[in-house]
């Protein structure tokens, strides 16, 4: 087994056939062909389904433990080549959607000035699907919405953001600042759909003042939710950084007291460490939220701002 084998492997998985890995390897489809014979004949098993094209059960298990040797050497090479007080190397960072709208654009420009040796490659995508990205090594961290449930993640919280009903200026919502909770019981909303860990938080602030909330819609996203409440389709329950501070138009936010904060930190793995470029995208990320959160309307930062304490469930 070589790493050759194990770069060919990832790279069919990556991009679907022998041909498209050959094209992405800069290589021909016989050297493919004949780095995942030879792996296959070494472990004695099948990796790659010839017929239908794919991975088998044993080839996806190979990779999972495939990238994570990868990511690991080029994270060796990047904190050699780190020692310095220049970082290089590649970051692979996950965000949810919220949060990537509002912190983004500031933290792309400040890794730039501040680590211009770093690669940043972002991916997007909601809890769910991000730890396990991190968790397999294909991220090397993500920035999720807290509380998660994994021991082979460690978690740092970032910061807490209020939740709140968002409307259009000519909804008859609009005319209030604050709204109770229960005075929403006979208004439909725009809700994330059941089970989902937004939803299961509304659902728990509704049932402890005994009310049940009416969706006139449910939509899996929490931006297309803005969206929709944007452009007067409805009126939708969204974290507070759905609507960034420099947004402007016709819409109104309402604070909803009952509903309690949302609490977005940071996940990686516990192992390996992170690498310096890691570290360098954590470090910076903290400095951007120390100092743009406050101006950010409904962002609390520092440890007073979190309902619980770390970021996992117990």
């Amino acid at each position: 087994m070589d790493l050759r084998q194990l770069s060919t492997l990832v790279a069919i998985a990556d991009h679907g056939s022998f041909s498209a890995a050959a094209r992405a390897l800069y290589t021909v489809q016989s050297n493919v062909s004949g780095h995942i014979s030879r792996l296959e004949k070494e472990l004695g098993v099948t990796l790659v389904d010839r017929q239908r094209g794919g991975l088998t059960d044993d080839g996806t298990l190979v990779v999972e433990r495939a990238r994570r040797v990868l990511h690991e050497l080029e994270d060796i090479s990047a904190d050699m080549a780190s020692r310095g007080d220049e970082v290089t190397g590649d970051a692979r960072f996950g965000s949810i959607g919220t949060t990537a709208r509002w912190l983004l654009p500031t933290l792309l420009t400040q890794m730039e000035r501040t680590h211009p040796g770093v690669h940043v490659t972002v991916h997007e995508g909601n809890t769910t699907a991000l730890v396990p990205r991190v968790v397999s090594g294909h991220l090397d961290s993500a920035v999720v919405h807290l509380p998660i449930d994994d021991s082979e993640t460690t978690v740092h919280p970032l910061f807490a953001e209020d939740l709140v009903l968002l409307v259009h200026t000519k909804n008859p919502l609009a005319r209030n600042d604050t709204i109770r909770l229960p005075a929403l019981a006979q208004v439909p909303l725009l809700l994330p759909p059941t089970g989902t860990a937004l939803r299961r938080i509304i659902d728990r602030a509704a049932g402890a003042v005994d009310t049940s909330l009416i969706a006139q819609a449910e939509i899996d996203g929490v931006r297309l939710l803005a969206s929709l409440a944007f452009e007067g389709y409805g009126a939708a329950i969204v974290p507070a950084t759905a609507i960034p501070r420099w947004l402007k138009g016709d819409f109104k936010r309402i604070a909803v007291p009952e509903l309690p904060r949302r609490v977005v930190g940071w996940v990686q793995r516990k192992r390996p460490l992170p690498s310096a470029p890691t570290k360098a995208l954590l470090e910076v990320l903290r400095e951007i939220i120390e100092k743009q959160g406050p101006k950010q309307p409904g962002v609390h930062v520092g440890a007073d701002a979190f309902p619980f304490g770390g970021g996992r469930i117990t």
